[in-house]
């Protein structure tokens, strides 16, 4: 399962089942010490890897990126491939009620990321937290929703949950709440994953929300820069596209307050 768990450039492949019994591959990224904690990251609707240049077919750069710096930080990282065990290499480009994949799916493999990370000898089940960009920040929420029985009943609770971009429409809609500190961060101008839905949500639901100005969808990605995506059929505006890339002032400050929410949470 665990080939060589030492800090390297790439992470090392692992295997486990998703709650719901769909053979999970992941990707660990460790320290070159014991693990401080451990990170579970959630990836979002493109999938885990790049699909063009040096890094295609392993981990894009924003995940590879997160998890070179949550190594140098002392974390064990986890990465999760929920799209291609199903048969998905990208759901962007799906409508939503075309969808195979949906926050059930997350859900279940983020409980049995949980579940698995807890059986290592090298994790604290105390030091575990949970991270996720765009459909994988939703899938933060779903995973850490205190009105779902599979997750008040799962043994193993993340310290902190941080969510990039999520979608916050259908939690704000439902009795969605929380059972950990939740932190969200979102762009003012995103056209995507709006920030007004998580705004609302944080005041209804104490859940910490900051809103980086200047900033679309993908703010924290550390190539690239912002572009029209016209093959996304959801959005702010169906039909018209989406804006998605990086601000590099964004990006800094939003690794900072990961960084000092995963200290604080596993102090």
């Amino acid at each position: 399962m665990l080939a060589g768990a030492a800090h390297a450039a790439e992470p090392a492949e692992v295997a486990f089942p998703s709650q719901d019994g769909t053979a999970l591959k992941a990707w660990l990224y460790m320290p070159q010490q014991a693990p401080r904690g451990t990170v579970v990251a959630l990836h979002g609707c493109g999938g885990l890897y790049a699909t063009r240049g040096a890094r295609e077919g392993l981990l894009n750069a924003r995940h590879h990126a997160m998890g070179e710096m949550l190594a140098a930080q002392g974390y064990a990282a986890v990465f999760p491939d929920s799209l291609t065990p199903r048969g998905e290499k990208e759901i962007c480009t799906q409508k939503f009620g075309a969808r195979k994949i949906d926050q059930r799916q997350r859900r279940a493999d983020a409980l049995g990321a949980f579940t698995w990370v807890a059986a290592q000898p090298w994790a604290d089940t105390k030091r575990i937290a949970v991270l996720g960009w765009s459909h994988g920040g939703s899938a933060v929420l779903a995973a850490t929703d205190a009105t779902r029985d599979d997750v008040m009943s799962n043994v193993v609770k993340p310290a902190i949950a941080i969510a990039f971009y999520p979608g916050c429409s259908d939690s704000l809609k439902s009795r969605w709440k929380p059972d950990t500190r939740l932190v969200i961060m979102i762009g003012e101008l995103d056209d995507w994953t709006p920030a007004a839905p998580c705004v609302s949500l944080g005041k209804d639901r104490n859940v910490e929300v900051t809103v980086f100005p200047d900033s679309y969808h993908d703010f924290d990605n550390p190539i690239g820069t912002v572009v029209m995506r016209k093959d996304v059929p959801n959005g702010v505006n169906p039909g018209q596209g989406v804006h998605a890339g990086a601000n590099p002032v964004a990006r800094e400050q939003a690794n900072a307050r990961v960084r000092d929410l995963l200290g604080a949470a596993f102090r």
